[in-house]
């Protein structure tokens, strides 16, 4: 990615960060998320964890150590509301590889937006949000790169499109599946979550197969 591409990522990725702190600190710490049995306190734990504990961090991605992350997230995510949210919105500690400029827009900007989502489409009558055009290129650009690794468990070949006509092949297959939304919306889909608006167009059996699919990380 070149300086100008990785000032913007890191921009969008500040950006949703301040979107998702404001959004806690509106909603509260018991409200639910798409993340299944996740409240917005358990999500901010993980936040916490993610960005300022690399030791139990680990744990998200290895299952031996799931248990010290749970053990690490708990206690942090108990914490005073208010004081969740500080940690969250001021950002990693400063001995934290993840406060690199360049960390952040690549590390972030997608973490930060679905879970953005997360929140607000876990809740009653959500809406698409109007993002900056700049924004949704972002996202396209970054689904284009993760959507193999997201998409890998479809038993047939899924293209990715805009409305405006751009597209790529998220995955390999027999029969193709083309699901059709806004890069936001493609973003949210490959990431595994249901509320989504897109549509899928194809062989019936061939939709159905890649809506029974469970996606993301």
């Amino acid at each position: 990615m070149s300086e100008n591409g990785t000032t913007k990522a890191n921009h969008w990725a500040q950006s949703e960060r301040a979107v998702l702190s404001d959004l806690l600190d509106q909603l509260g710490p018991d409200v639910p998320t798409l993340c299944e049995g996740w409240t917005a306190r358990d999500l901010a734990g993980h936040l916490i964890v993610r960005e300022g504990r690399p030791d139990a961090a680990m744990g998200i991605m290895v299952p031996a150590l799931a248990g010290y992350e749970k053990k690490v997230r708990l206690k942090a995510q108990s914490k005073d509301w208010k004081d969740v949210i500080s940690k969250i919105r001021t950002g990693p500690p400063r001995s934290s590889m993840m406060r690199a400029t360049k960390v952040d827009g690549l590390a972030n900007t997608i973490e930060f937006f679905v879970h953005v989502e997360d929140l607000r489409r876990a809740q009653p009558d959500w809406q698409e949000r109007d993002l900056a055009p700049e924004f949704q290129d972002q996202l396209w650009d970054k689904i284009k790169g993760f959507a193999p690794r997201l998409m890998k468990s479809s038993p047939v070949a899924i293209v990715f499109a805009t409305p405006d006509g751009k597209r790529f092949q998220a995955c390999q297959g027999s029969q193709t599946v083309t699901i059709t939304g806004q890069p936001a919306e493609l973003t949210v889909f490959g990431y595994g979550r249901s509320e989504v608006h897109v549509e899928f167009s194809g062989p019936a059996e061939a939709i159905a197969a890649v809506q029974s699919c469970s996606f993301g990380i």
